[in-house]
């Protein structure tokens, strides 16, 4: 039985369009991750997962400690539910509502550490909270700099870039009543997140390879002086964290570094198909049913809009993956009521067949789905619910 056939057989119970979690995939892609992490541990980047029931089957794995949540709101209510008695909020934050409330909480007070990278943070902190006892991580611009500062390659994060600024910011941190720096983060987009073996674009790739070693020997260097800065000012960290999914071994390889984080790993989204140094499983998928054929070359699909974040090109779109051989209408793409894919296998399909896709990036598909239905040992075990199905879009 093939993939597609097995996916069918298991499935044919209900009704799509739904979305699946494969948990044989699921856990074959976190042992990988956790055996690319070589000892340190991975904190779990809860915005790729968007599942409360799955976050905590990872967290009972060995190897894995921690989330990062993406919102404060998140991480409160993750608190509550006590998934996690550590969880670092990745961004920083302005709602005074949610700061008020983690002063306010003992327990969350505890838990969660909340994102700073200026001093106008530590100010909105300060007027929400009063001085109460609030943990703090220091967000590090990992970006890499080329030609004297004219080229910049990463993500458009922290404004802290050098060891002084670093200790600059911690030393006023450290001087502010009831503000407990407890952390340093720096997420290097620019490897992490970018596959470095594009397909058909063999120059392109040796162009990302090279870019990316040379900001790989940069970041370790600059990452290890930042952090003896910072602990000369404040010798009580408690972690220095690092990486993303595309960048696990790497990362963890740096002595300054004492955790990874990861997450879009585990449900393997396409996005994240394009790595010389690993590759995973695709865990998550949805099904959308056929539901008109228009000509000789073409079925519809019923929804499929699902468009991922980021720049607006194709590569955002939802992938056909089975059958294969289906491709997007140029002029349509994956529309909000219908989804027409061209292509030869098209006339092997007919009305009320099922055409299974794989997201750009990992949770948010959750967004689109109120459960996932677990699939185990070629049936469908139960279904869970997305953070949408527990009421909540934090973002």
């Amino acid at each position: 039985m093939d993939l597609r056939q097995r996916y069918d057989a298991t499935t044919s119970g209900l009704e799509p369009p739904f979305a699946v979690v494969d948990l044989d995939a699921f856990r074959a892609n976190a042992a990988d991750l956790v055996r690319r992490a070589k000892g340190k541990p991975i904190r779990l980047a809860s915005k790729s997962v968007r599942c409360r029931a799955l976050i905590e089957r990872v967290l009972a794995m060995d190897g894995f400690a921690g989330i990062m949540a993406f919102t404060l709101p998140e991480a409160l209510w993750l608190s509550e539910k006590r998934v996690s008695d550590d969880i670092l909020v990745a961004y920083p934050t302005t709602d005074q509502a949610a700061l008020g409330k983690l002063a306010a909480d003992e327990r969350a007070a505890a838990t969660v550490t909340v994102m700073v990278d200026s001093i106008e943070h530590l100010d909105l902190i300060d007027q929400a909270t009063g001085g109460r006892p609030i943990r703090v991580c220091l967000d590090i611009d990992a970006a890499f700099r080329a030609l004297g500062g004219t080229v910049r390659i990463g993500a458009r994060r922290s404004p802290v870039h050098t060891p002084q600024q670093a200790a600059t910011l911690a030393a006023e941190i450290t001087g502010r009543r009831g503000l407990n720096l407890v952390g340093i983060m720096a997420y290097e987009s620019q490897i992490a997140g970018v596959g470095d073996i594009p397909p058909g674009r063999p120059a392109r790739g040796r162009m990302i390879r090279a870019m990316q070693s040379r900001s790989r020997i940069e970041l370790a260097r600059r990452r290890a002086a930042i952090v003896k800065a910072v602990h000369a000012v404040w010798p009580d960290l408690e972690f220095v964290n690092g990486g993303g999914t595309g960048s696990v071994e790497m990362t963890a390889s740096e002595r300054a570094v004492t955790e990874v984080a990861a997450g879009s790993g585990l449900y393997q989204p396409h996005l994240f198909d394009h790595y010389s140094n690993f590759r995973g499983r695709p865990a998550a998928l949805f099904a959308l049913p056929v539901v008109r054929r228009p000509s000789p070359g073409v079925v519809t699909c019923l929804g499929g809009g699902y468009m991922a974040s980021g720049p607006g090109d194709k590569v955002r779109l939802p992938q056909p993956y089975l059958p294969t051989g289906l491709a997007f209408d140029g002029n349509e793409g994956a529309g909000e009521v219908q989804t027409p894919l061209l292509g030869s296998t098209a006339d092997l399909l007919n009305v009320g067949d099922r055409v299974w896709f794989r997201h750009t990036k990992a949770g948010e598909l959750c967004e689109r789905f109120t459960e996932l239905h677990l699939i185990e040992n070629n049936r469908v075990i139960g279904a869970v619910p997305t953070y949408r199905g527990e009421g909540h879009a934090f973002l």
